[in-house]
């Protein structure tokens, strides 16, 4: 007697052989696009060679590249127009050494990324690409927003999350390492020169929670919006709640649409010590709390417990992404800054 294959028989078989199917096609794309990558670095090195070899080399390099993108665009298309070869000479001048090529990369992320000149910070996001899997509209935004810059700002004597892996773990990471200051939330959808609630905000930031989990930064997980502590029958209710699986504590969220004022940190400080003794178990480390506000008044932020906190935080948000000298002036603000309270407490 025959035995009838069931439903359920033929949908686990689907899915293992679907399964099966798309990593092949994953790994065909992959492989495909990193063999378009190493022809490209071969490309540029065959055309700096041939630069090296000519008189006037900076005259000669350009005829070159204008003639050769006459004959290859003919035969192969607008791949290799003028552009597109000089884009594949500085990618090779960026990276003379093909085993600092990463295979895990497209030629996309590499367009972006030779356009980082300081080869630290290049590094950091060709790591973090790598690291957190990131798309290069993800690499776009976070080169944009200056991420790597922002970092740096926040905390200018431990810069852990700016090295290597390896390098990383020789040191223990502190709660301001994964603080930055301001915060882009671009993706929000909220002009900066319109008013809107607090409750706005947080539903922007919910709707948008993959964008901000990456303007957070590594290692954070979303918890919970409006948590309710409670302390002697009062309730408190904390906008939103992150868990952090590096530094194994929670962060605490008070959105504030206004200036920051000493209600606010007072707030905060209440929200964490609530926190920690109804929520917090034994392994977690201590939670962190950060204020995110339109405004933050440095002078507040100097004489309150800001200043002397491990734990407590106040970031200034954006709503919409400056230019690079707008943002860039607002980071030499925060470290010129860090750095006059530095010198004042010594």
């Amino acid at each position: 007697m025959t035995k009838n294959v069931t439903p359920d028989t033929i949908q686990t078989i689907y899915e293992k052989v679907a399964k099966i199917i798309e990593e092949a096609r994953n790994t065909v794309y992959r492989t495909a696009n990193f063999e378009m990558v190493k022809a490209y670095w071969n490309i540029g090195q065959k055309i700096v060679e041939e630069e090296q070899a000519g008189k006037n080399r900076a005259e000669y390099g350009i005829n070159l590249i204008k003639e050769l993108a006459q004959k290859l665009t003919i035969e192969y298309g607008k791949s290799f127009s003028n552009r597109n070869l000089r884009y594949i000479r500085q990618f090779y001048t960026t990276f003379p050494k093909w085993n600092a090529v990463r295979s895990e990369l497209s030629w996309t992320h590499y367009r972006l990324l030779i356009k980082i000149d300081n080869q630290e910070e290049r590094n950091f996001y060709l790591d973090e690409c790598i690291a957190e899997n990131w798309s290069t509209r993800t690499l776009e935004r976070q080169i944009d927003s200056l991420y790597y810059k922002r970092i740096l700002a926040t905390s200018k004597e431990n810069q852990s999350l700016v090295k290597q892996e390896a390098e990383e773990k020789k040191q223990a990471l502190k709660p301001v390492d994964f603080i930055k200051d301001p915060y882009v939330l671009e993706f929000s959808g909220l002009k900066h020169n319109q008013s809107f609630y607090e409750q706005e905000l947080e539903q922007a930031i919910i709707d948008k929670l993959q964008d901000f989990l990456l303007e957070l930064g590594k290692g954070f997980c979303f918890v919970e919006r409006q948590k309710r502590i409670s302390l002697d029958h009062e309730h408190f209710y904390i906008d939103l709640v992150f868990y952090n699986y590096i530094l194994k504590c929670f962060l605490l969220i008070d959105l504030k649409t206004g200036k920051l004022t000493h209600q606010d940190i007072g707030q905060m400080d209440t929200y964490v010590r609530v926190f920690e003794e109804t929520i917090k178990q034994e392994s977690d480390n201590p939670t962190i709390g950060l204020v995110l506000c339109s405004e933050k008044n440095k002078a507040l932020a100097k004489y309150s417990l800001l200043s002397d906190s491990k734990q407590i935080f106040a970031s200034k948000y954006i709503t919409q992404l400056p230019t690079e000298e707008e943002l860039q002036r607002e980071i030499e603000k925060e470290r010129h800054q860090i750095e006059i309270e530095k010198k004042l407490k010594e």
